[in-house]
């Protein structure tokens, strides 16, 4: 009121413009790099334009974008209301992958529909976003419940193992830190959540000392081959026995070797950029091979980037992901219901840690797993699921409550 005239709501703008403009800057530096690491062999394997995974990535920006223009006419709480469906669907979409998926460079994570591949993972985080939020959406005094607390785990641990069967380490531990948060937003007892933590971390610690200094035939704990090279290799330990042999030895240096290759390959790309970097397309660890061509435009495009760009242009694609990242914060804290919080909460977990995997992995800040940097790393899918994240973001912030 405003001598005694009542005073006309303020009117606040329906875009989060500030939150769009990063996503476009990044989405536009992931276009410009994609090229930069496979335009030369698309044009040495003389593929017409067409068939350039760069216009590959710009048709997967723009379906994207499309589908968050639909999502925004629907109100979030409608979408909920199929959030049960969604999330059953993708478990059968995980299941088929495991009876019927295509392999590529030893993992068993697509659906081949002939014109398209689909990666039924990166959807499945979406759908569990939406059926965790809503599941936690009920009476404060109903999440006192351990049965509650064990019911929320397993609506993780069932598509974490799935996917880690593929298997897919990096997109299986997403889920991890999603609950966990979701359930701390949602108000589930801090002490439910200490517990788990202090049982994951004893078990990390003991599968850590199984791989690295269990005795040949004293370990408990099975892994893939793969998956405990990895491991070693993070920690700098050696791949021989103890007891092996010099020929032993030797074909051991050599896996090593072999295994240790990508991340520092990556270490030097980062290293070798400097302040401002070579020069976009002038990048030689890219070109030349050295950062293999089949990860250069995925799971090491930063490695690319800083490259070109160095380190300013590290530091860029750093500050437009802090600006998609607290855009989302403050949406969270303005939603107008438990909901929309929780799923805003959700979103902001999913986006910082495949960030925080995806750049720690390529400046061995954590050990090497396949999993894409949102917006930037090729791939059709991920891009257009983190635009449906981000698209959910924007709903929230349209449907928000007013003051």
């Amino acid at each position: 009121m405003i001598g005694g005239i009542p005073r006309k709501p303020r009117r606040e703008g329906l875009v989060d413009w500030g939150l769009w403009l990063a996503v476009l800057g990044l989405m536009a530096v992931g276009a410009a790099f994609i090229l930069s690491a496979t335009g030369m062999a698309d044009e040495a394997a003389h593929r017409p334009w067409w068939r350039y995974r760069v216009v590959g990535q710009i048709g997967a920006d723009v379906i994207g974008l499309g589908l968050v223009a639909v999502l925004c006419l629907v109100d979030y709480a409608r979408l909920a209301r199929w959030s049960l469906v969604a999330y059953w669907a993708s478990i059968v979409l995980l299941v088929g992958v495991a009876l019927f998926g295509v392999s590529r460079l030893g993992a068993k994570r697509w659906l081949d529909f002939g014109v398209f591949q689909f990666q039924p993972s990166e959807l499945a985080k979406l759908a569990f976003l939406f059926a965790l939020g809503t599941f936690l959406t009920r009476p404060a005094n109903e999440l006192d419940s351990p049965l509650l607390f064990a019911q929320a785990l397993g609506m993780a641990l069932l598509p974490f193992l799935l996917i880690l069967k593929q298997p897919d380490l990096g997109s299986a531990l997403v889920f991890l830190p999603i609950a966990l948060v979701m359930m701390l937003v949602a108000g589930v007892p801090q002490r439910f959540l200490v517990r788990f933590l202090t049982g994951t971390a004893l078990v990390a610690t003991l599968l850590l000392v199984d791989v690295l200094y269990a005795p040949p035939g004293w370990h408990f704990l099975q892994l893939e081959d793969y998956q405990k090279q990895r491991l070693l290799v993070y920690f700098g330990m050696d791949f021989a026995k103890p007891d092996a042999t010099p020929a032993e030895q030797l074909a051991a240096r050599a896996q090593q070797e072999s295994k240790s290759y990508n991340v520092r390959q990556s270490l030097i790309s980062v290293g070798s950029g400097g302040l401002l970097g070579k020069g976009w397309r002038e990048g030689t660890q890219s070109a030349l091979g050295y950062l293999p061509r089949a990860v250069a435009h995925n799971d090491f495009i930063f490695s690319v980037i800083a490259e070109e760009r160095g380190f300013l242009g590290s530091l860029l694609v750093l500050i437009l992901y802090a600006v998609v990242l607290f855009s989302g914060i403050r949406i969270a804290s303005q939603a107008r219901d438990r909901l929309g919080r929780l799923l805003a909460a959700g979103i902001v977990t999913l986006l910082f840690t495949h960030i925080f995997i995806n750049i720690g992995m390529n400046i061995r800040l954590v050990p090497v797993t396949g999993i894409p940097l949102p917006l930037l790393s090729a791939g059709g899918t991920s891009v257009i699921c983190s635009l449906i994240a981000i698209g959910i973001l924007q709903n929230i912030h349209l449907h928000r409550r007013h003051y």
